[in-house]
């Protein structure tokens, strides 16, 4: 009778669990609780980042590594509509790139012939015959730094997309995103090799000994799931028109589209650059500077020394795209024609792969630390060798170092390229489209037509000028 007793005072208050249940039910606000409902899909889409109970590693080293899984989430019908694994943390680069995939269509397990496509925020493939993205009315998140940063801030902005904040120290207030990381981790991750835990209580015995996945096996291996995911019935999602009926979310998704349709983008392969940063700079005669590093080409060339019709807190500058995991080549968007330009970095020519703007600071300090110029791929193959020795000790090296390591185009041995190989289910192919715009036709020079009308024709005389 007493134990009865107890277990009816204990429900709901966890004072024989976890702290970490006991702080979320004190602050729990009180009175009436409200709810945040959906009435169609797409207009409420919840972000949210964890950190994975499973020991990745990375191929460059074979270190073990944390990954943090970041994942947006159709409030409606449930369906993940966009994921990013990256090691060690995530950043805001990484948070518009699931944003990207949001608006566009994704991979989801295996290619089925004859099955319902992969949701996403709103198209019936079937019914439209080019590639167009769709956009979320709100997205909502937590007050991290990479959700609340200016990158994220920017991006919505210029789609019109709202933001809406959670209540800060309150995980039930996105409860869908805490229910479907513990179905991730009781159906998936606690059955997959290196598996540690929530915390050391729940970790087994020398789980470093036993088998492992990469960085990149690892996402491909989670997409893999959703598939499954996405067509299981749950209890959570119903109909009030079909009481007693469970529908999973590619059901439920595609009965609120059949009500209330979608709002949908123009197609155009020049959609992501809209996800990218922006930087404002003026234009000089030798091209723009970003972060002391400068870029160049062709299609500046009716621009250079001229200011920008744009105003604000930005006047007279002109917006420059930035990918800040490789920033070899910024974008610049002609306002006349409303083309993309590429513009390379002088020092490009010596990189052959993928070179990030967290790699180019680090050979930046390290150049001024020790007094001299280094060449920026030796420097990371140096940090990489040395961490492959343990000789690493700060901790944002460290980091780098791991970031670096879980990249498949830095390392072309056996690990790498099997990342490379795992990486790519379900994952947007923009190598390909920047390839096709860097073999593209640019702004040809109209500045220097004589030079290269003499050099194509050394034999001519020169030309003659008459005054009339």
């Amino acid at each position: 009778m007493a134990y009865r007793r107890l277990r009816e005072l204990d429900k709901g208050h966890y004072t024989f669990g976890a702290a970490k249940q006991r702080r979320s039910v004190a602050e729990r606000p009180q009175g009436v609780l409200g709810r945040l409902r959906a009435d169609r899909p797409g207009q409420y889409v919840v972000l949210d980042t964890t950190r994975l109970d499973v020991f990745a590693m990375e191929p460059v080293t074979g270190r073990w590594v944390n990954t943090e899984l970041t994942i947006a989430k159709d409030l409606y019908s449930r369906c993940v509509l966009g994921l990013a694994l990256r090691a060690v943390s995530t950043k805001a680069q990484d948070v518009a790139s699931v944003l990207f995939q949001v608006v566009t269509p994704q991979q989801w397990g295996a290619d089925v012939e004859g099955e319902v496509p992969a949701p996403y925020v709103g198209v019936p493939d079937q019914l439209i015959t080019m590639t167009t993205g769709a956009l979320p009315d709100t997205i909502v998140v937590d007050h991290g730094k990479v959700y609340l940063s200016g990158h994220t801030k920017t991006v919505c902005h210029r789609l019109g997309i709202n933001i809406q904040p959670a209540i800060p120290h309150k995980p039930t207030d996105k409860p869908t995103m805490e229910r479907f990381f513990r179905t991730l981790r009781q159906q998936l991750l606690e059955h997959l090799p290196a598996y540690k835990g929530p915390d050391v209580y729940s970790r087994g015995k020398d789980v470093e000994a036993g088998a492992f996945y990469y960085v990149a096996e690892l996402e491909a291996i989670i997409r893999e799931w959703l598939g499954i995911y996405h067509h299981t019935p749950h209890r959570g999602l119903c109909d009030p028109r079909l009481p007693g009926v469970d529908l999973s979310p590619v059901e439920m998704f595609a009965r609120g589209m059949a009500v209330a349709g979608v709002l949908r983008l123009p197609a155009s392969q020049d959609l992501r650059m809209e996800f990218l940063d922006v930087a404002w700079r003026t234009i000089q005669h030798y091209g723009v500077e970003i972060d002391g590093r400068r870029y160049d080409g062709p299609g500046l060339n009716l621009h250079r020394g001229t200011q920008s019709r744009y105003g604000g807190a930005h006047p007279g500058r002109w917006p420059i795209m930035v990918d800040h995991d490789d920033i070899r080549t910024v974008y610049f968007r002609d306002p006349d024609t409303q083309t993309w330009h590429d513009l390379t970095w002088e020092h490009a020519a010596g990189l052959d792969a993928p070179f990030s703007a967290e790699a180019a600071d680090y050979t930046r300090r390290l150049s001024r630390d020790t007094d001299r110029h280094v060449d920026p791929g030796a420097a990371l193959a140096d940090l990489l060798a040395r961490y492959s020795k343990g000789a690493v000790t700060g901790r944002r090296e460290k980091n780098l170092a791991r970031r670096l390591a879980t990249q498949p185009s830095q390392e072309p041995g056996e690990g790498a390229a099997r990342s490379e190989a795992a990486s790519t289910p379900g994952v947007v192919d923009l190598l390909a489209h920047l390839e096709r715009r860097r073999t593209g036709a640019q702004v040809a020079d109209d500045v220097d037509v004589f030079e290269r009308y003499y050099a194509e024709h050394p034999d001519q005389e020169a030309f003659e000028v008459f005054d009339e």
